[in-house]
This record gives structure tokens, C-alpha cells and sequence, in this order.
């Protein structure tokens, strides 16, 4: 290839261009949609500014209050979560919001709006001070509440096989976007000094096994009899233990390159840590249009029927071989139980 063929290669597909291009594939292709998922790559592209000059501007480090988790705010939790509720609400299609950071659903005065958005803002934000990737994780249902009237919690409180769109944004190395409307799932990497996301990773297939295992192994003497069997049989099988504490990070290294990331049962946090709504659900949706697997050890992840709006659910997910193998693990330590018990 001559130098002036190099110059004249193509840049690639904008995010924009290719959502007008797969409108008719949404379920309801009436363009909300395809605005509403350019609302929140705007947000992310202003969030993304943010995470990356917050050494210069001291809006790194903690904010002093404590969000609806009982977790400590950073500075950026709280700047994403303004960011990300603005351009929901400036772009008209969204009526109600529930976020990590706010414990009860967020009205945003667009009673016509036919979605409600479940969003974790910035996921992994503590580890913002030491430059660990973080990322932001989002979940799209159409409301069930009345149009013309404000969005309710019941709005929310749907099986995530309801999901009609689910992505999330990893600000690492580089800026990705990787989304799903139910019709696969592709990334979007962000180019900078354009301004624009663009198509770099079309038709993501998360490998059907892998040899990387995700978890924090510091709860170890707390988990159930099966997990540490399992977690042996891991070590016995030469697979990596790779845990960065960012579950974007972990669970997007594990879609591409194959794996299985767990967030169990233990004492401190019997029903698991991470929230069913905005965390498993979307995750849950984007690797199973991969090709993946998504668990609570007993059940698919996306079949639990949601009390709350913040509850929390256990997390097997990754590849479909290493996910039924957890599983087999839970299953047999659940009929040694049985037995005992009965």
C-alpha cells in the first residue's frame, strides 16, 4: 500500500451513523430509541473529559457523603450522575430514572417519554485516585406505567428479559462503548480529537470457554463449600486469576478474551453485592447476545423477578462452558444440603 492509499483509508463507522443504519432492527423503531442511545454516549464523551483531567482539577478523591448503597461518594460519582441525568432529561425520551447514587426513582418531567433507564454512573470509582479503568453500566425498559403520567418504581421492576437496549462505557486505555438493542453486540471506541465514537468491535462473540477466573479471593474463608470447590477446581485447571475490583473492567477483558467473573454469597454480603438492576441485568443481556452466560449460581439472571429497586443479586457470568460448570459446582453442594437437611 502506497502512502497516499494509507492516507485515504476510511475512519470507520460513527456510533450515530451506525444507529440510524439499525434503527429497524429496535423492537420499536420509532427513532427514540436510536436518540436516547446518543443522549448517553454525549453524556459518556463529557464524563469521559471529566475522569480524564480530574488530577488537574482536583475532582478526584471523596466527596464526604454516602450514597444509597452505604458506599462512600467520590467527586466523580457525583459529577457522572448529574452528567448522565441532564442528558436524559434534555433529551425528552426518558420519564423516570433510578441510579446507583439516588435511592428513589428520578423524575424528569418528561411525562411522553415512553423509556425509564436503570444506570450505574461510574462503576469502580474508588479506583479512580490510582488510574484503574472504571466504567459506566446502563439498562433500558419501556415504561409500563401510563404515558402522559411521572414514571414509577414499577416501571423498573421488571424481569431483565424486558431490557430492550443495555451497554455500559469503559474509560481505560481507551474510551469503548459496547451496546446491545437484542440483535448482537457491538463496540464503539472513542477518538478524541474527532469528537465521535467509532465501530471497533462489530459482532462481539465471548469465547464458549476460557482460562481466566474473576473474583476476590480476600472473602474467600466466607464462601459457601461449592464456591471453594469451584475456585479449586479453577487453580486445578492452570486458569488465571485476573480481579481488577472494576466489575466494567473485569467483565469486559473476560467478553473478549473468555472467562467467568463471580461475585458470590458471603457473610458480609449474603445475597451478593451488585445490583440486580443496573449491573447484572445489562451485563447479564450484553453476553448472552455475545454468546455467554449469566447466572445467580441458581437461575438465569435475567428470569429473577425484581422486589426492589436496588436489590442486590449474586454473579456468575462470562463464557457459557465456565458459567454451567459454576453452576454444577452450587448444584451439587445445594443436593448435598438437601440431603443432610431432609
Amino acid at each position: 500500500m502506497n502512502q497516499h492509499d494509507k492516507l485515504a483509508l476510511p475512519v470507520g463507522t460513527t456510533l450515530d451513523r451506525f444507529i440510524m443504519r439499525k434503527q429497524e432492527d429496535f423492537p420499536y423503531a420509532t427513532g427514540e430509541l436510536s436518540q436516547l442511545l446518543r443522549d448517553i454516549a454525549l453524556a459518556a464523551k463529557i464524563v469521559n473529559r471529566e475522569i480524564n483531567r480530574s488530577g488537574l482539577i482536583d475532582i478526584a478523591g471523596a466527596y464526604g457523603n454516602r450514597n444509597v448503597q452505604g458506599e462512600d461518594q467520590q467527586k466523580l460519582d457525583v459529577i457522572a450522575n448529574i452528567r448522565f441525568i441532564r442528558a436524559l432529561r434534555n433529551g425528552g425520551e426518558v420519564c423516570t430514572i433510578i441510579s446507583e447514587e439516588d435511592e428513589d426513582v428520578i423524575q424528569t418531567g418528561n411525562v411522553q417519554g415512553k423509556y425509564v433507564v436503570a444506570i450505574d454512573p461510574l462503576d469502580g470509582s474508588s479506583n479512580i485516585d490510582v488510574n484503574v479503568s472504571i466504567g459506566t453500566i446502563f439498562s433500558i425498559y419501556r415504561r409500563v406505567s401510563p404515558t402522559g403520567s411521572e414514571g414509577t418504581s414499577q416501571d423498573f421492576l421488571q424481569p431483565g428479559t424486558h431490557q430492550v437496549a443495555a451497554g455500559y462505557v469503559i474509560y481505560g486505555s481507551s474510551t469503548m462503548m459496547v451496546y446491545t438493542t437484542g440483535n448482537g453486540v457491538n463496540g464503539f471506541t472513542y477518538e478524541p480529537s474527532l469528537g465521535e465514537f467509532f465501530l471497533s468491535h462489530p459482532n462481539i462473540q465471548t469465547p464458549k470457554t476460557g482460562a481466566i477466573y474473576s473474583i476476590n479471593e480476600g472473602s474467600s474463608e466466607s464462601f459457601s463449600e461449592g464456591m471453594k470447590a469451584f475456585v479449586a477446581y479453577c487453580k486445578e485447571q492452570s486458569y488465571s486469576a485476573r480481579y481488577i475490583g472494576s466489575l466494567v473492567a473485569d467483565f469486559h477483558r473476560n467478553l473478549l478474551k473468555g472467562g467467568i467473573y463471580m461475585y458470590p454469597p458471603t457473610a458480609k454480603a449474603p445475597n451478593g453485592k451488585l445490583r440486580l438492576m443496573y449491573e447484572c441485568n445489562p451485563l447479564a443481556f450484553i453476553v448472552e447476545q455475545a454468546g455467554g452466560k449469566s447466572s445467580s449460581g441458581r437461575r438465569r439472571t435475567m428470569e429473577i423477578e425484581p422486589k426492589e429497586m436496588h436489590e442486590r443479586c449474586p454473579l456468575f457470568i462470562g463464557s457459557p462452558e465456565l458459567v454451567e460448570k459454576a453452576e454444577e459446582f452450587l448444584a451439587r453442594e445445594h443436593a448435598n444440603e438437601t440431603a443432610v437437611n431432609g
